[in-house]
């Protein structure tokens, strides 16, 4: 099996750190615009640009990894490519991903040198290990509000709601037990709708929870890739 993981509004590979660290025939995708190139406008767009990618490389037995914004994109490639893959791991994400205008504000409005949106994405990483926080937190900068408020945008557009049923690939659900910008519920209406969707709860864990408690995260990917026949 090929994971391929696939980063949120704002951020990159490095969220996937500690995945690209355990497992190791894994590739964490740097969407355009994060910060090389200028990014897509739409979950669709997105989606056609992940398509290319995995096709010019010839990955095979494709298991799509999305992360907030990502998982939006490997929902959507589940619905309309569902031959290409062979199944769907979402954290933290939802069938439909309505932003709130508090984190739209945040990236119309920045501050002076971005200093207020540079306290908003410190916020983001919280019980994330100092030297990988730091990190992030270059990379994120490099980024930019700009391409953050894009991705928001394309996020508060996406809504398949009355589609997720169709989905019928293996699905792995994670979600932190304090995720507030894609809360429990959200894990909740997929699992409810996937069907035989595996849902899990990771402990202790805000939005990033592959980041806040990768431990538990990867063990659980490791048994989901392993149920796969």
């Amino acid at each position: 099996m090929k994971l391929v993981f696939i980063h949120g509004a704002g951020s990159s590979s490095l969220s996937s750190y500690y995945q690209l660290r355990h497992f190791r025939n894994a590739k964490a995708l740097d969407l355009p615009g994060h910060p090389n190139g200028r990014p897509c406008v739409s979950i669709d767009g997105y989606l056609e640009w992940v398509r290319g990618f995995i096709t010019a490389r010839r990955y095979k037995d494709v298991i799509l990894c999305g992360h907030s914004m990502g998982g939006a994109i490997a929902i959507q490639h589940a619905l309309k490519y569902p031959d290409e893959i062979r199944g769907l791991i979402l954290i933290g994400t939802g069938a439909k991903l309505r932003v709130h205008p508090d984190y739209l504000e945040q990236c119309r409005n920045p501050g002076d040198n971005n200093r207020e949106w540079i306290q908003h994405q410190e916020n983001y990483f919280t019980g994330v290990e100092y030297d990988i926080q730091r990190v992030l937190m270059q990379r994120a900068q490099e980024i930019g509000p700009q391409v953050e408020l894009n991705d928001l945008l394309a996020c508060d557009a996406f809504d398949v709601m009355d589609k997720i049923e169709n989905i019928k690939l293996p699905t792995l659900i994670l979600c932190g037990d304090k995720d507030q910008m894609t809360p429990i519920k959200y894990a909740d209406y997929l699992s409810e709708k996937i069907h035989n969707a595996q849902k899990h709860v990771i402990a202790d864990a805000e939005h990033f929870a592959q980041l806040q408690n990768y431990r538990q995260v990867n063990a659980r990917i490791e048994e989901f890739v392993n149920s796969i026949k």
